[in-house]
């Protein structure tokens, strides 16, 4: 959609009230990043990557987390993620947020980027070295495995 979603569309897409829309812009939590009210009779227009970014905050909340820290989530990765906040990895575990940056290293979110893990192991990434390593090695030359024969147990 050009021109963006109403504020009622984007509450039913995203999944919430659309008092809960209104309180979230009227708080600043997010603000439609097309159009804005501007007073009586103005509509906010949201972009498809507001809704994602609604979505989010309602995951969260739906997890459990309080208005408060899911603020404290958006306001450090705004900070920190840039205008892709889409392309961000969460983790939510218990009662911690954690974001998993694209140098691999885990950030919990609520603790103000204290890290968490110094690195993360993409599994995909292993099972895509030893495809390519075995497409690279002549295995042919190894002798075949032998079983031999165990002693009997006295």
């Amino acid at each position: 959609m050009a021109l963006g979603f109403s504020g009622s569309q984007a509450a039913k897409v995203v999944g919430i009230t659309y008092r809960q829309l209104d309180y979230w812009a009227r708080t600043d939590l997010i603000r439609p990043s097309l159009s804005d009210a501007s007073g009586s009779g103005s509509r906010r227009r949201y972009s498809y990557k507001d809704l994602l970014e609604l979505r989010v905050i309602k995951t969260l909340l739906d997890a459990g987390f309080k208005l408060e820290s899911v603020r404290d989530v958006f306001e450090y990765m705004r900070e920190h993620v840039g205008t892709e906040i889409a392309s961000a990895h969460l983790v939510i575990s218990g009662n911690s947020v954690v974001l998993a940056a694209d140098d691999g290293e885990l950030i919990d979110v609520l603790k103000k980027g204290q890290g968490v893990l110094s690195n993360v192991l993409s599994l995909s990434t292993v099972k895509d070295e030893i495809d390519a390593q075995i497409d690279e090695s002549d295995l042919t030359d190894d002798p075949p495995v032998v079983e031999l024969p165990r002693a009997a147990a006295h």
